[in-house]
């Protein structure tokens, strides 16, 4: 049995409908919460693969929330050891950031489902199974692409949705994990952030329920192929 570890930070954001994706290929998961000082307990050396998910905090906000800083180093040995790191939102721009690339506000809160504008070198890679697929963003933050690393997507309101290093690096701003059935405990969380940026979740609700099974059977289409790749070594 392969182990996975996902890094969670808030108990809603999970991996979703990722989570029987992983379970087909062979991988125990593990949640570990940086939060609250489970990073100490981290056994890296027997992980096979890291997941860092999504948050409502910000890449480069340590000195409000220093766990970041501890957390931002995990991710730099991780991407030194050469594992397969895979991170969503919060956990693509620490990602972006432990490798040189700025992460700073986009200047509007980009929440909804839309589908991508994949790039010529997303539509060769395991993104492939969400082109015209409305996926759910949720975010205020961008990160630029790093140097190295290969731009796969992009929206009309966010330049850089996701990137690539190599094969064993993927980095989406995006939630393709989202599961439509479970998107109210988002939508309660989150509750505050709504209701400044103006966005009605009735909306949300409606499209989740619109777009949910569409998004789930691709993004297990995406997490197939990128495990596959990483199988063959690609």
């Amino acid at each position: 049995m392969k182990k996975a570890i996902a890094l969670r930070h808030i108990h809603f954001e999970d991996l979703g409908t990722l989570h029987a994706e992983l379970a087909c290929h062979g991988y125990e998961v593990q949640y570990v919460d940086p939060t609250v000082g489970q990073l100490d307990i981290l056994d890296l050396t027997r992980t096979d693969l890291l997941v860092v998910l999504g948050g409502p905090i910000g890449a480069c906000d340590e000195a409000l929330y220093p766990f970041i800083a501890e957390e931002l180093a995990i991710v730099r040995r991780w991407l030194d050891s050469g594992k397969p790191l895979l991170g969503i939102c919060l956990g693509a721009q620490l990602i972006a950031r432990a490798l040189g690339a700025r992460v700073y506000p986009l200047g509007v809160k980009e929440i909804g489902f839309s589908p991508l504008n994949l790039s010529d070198a997303g539509l060769a890679s395991p993104l492939q199974k969400l082109d015209g697929v409305p996926v759910l963003h949720w975010h205020g933050d961008q990160f630029d692409i790093p140097e190295g690393a290969v731009h796969l997507a992009s929206t009309p309101i966010g330049a850089n949705q996701a990137f690539a290093v190599g094969s064993r690096v993927l980095g989406l701003q995006f939630h393709l994990e989202a599961d439509a059935a479970l998107l109210e405990r988002w939508l309660v969380g989150h509750a505050c952030e709504l209701g400044v940026a103006g966005v009605d979740p009735r909306r949300l609700r409606a499209d989740a329920q619109k777009y949910g099974s569409q998004l789930s059977l691709a993004a297990h289409g995406v997490l197939a192929d990128w495990l596959a790749n990483l199988a063959c070594g690609r």
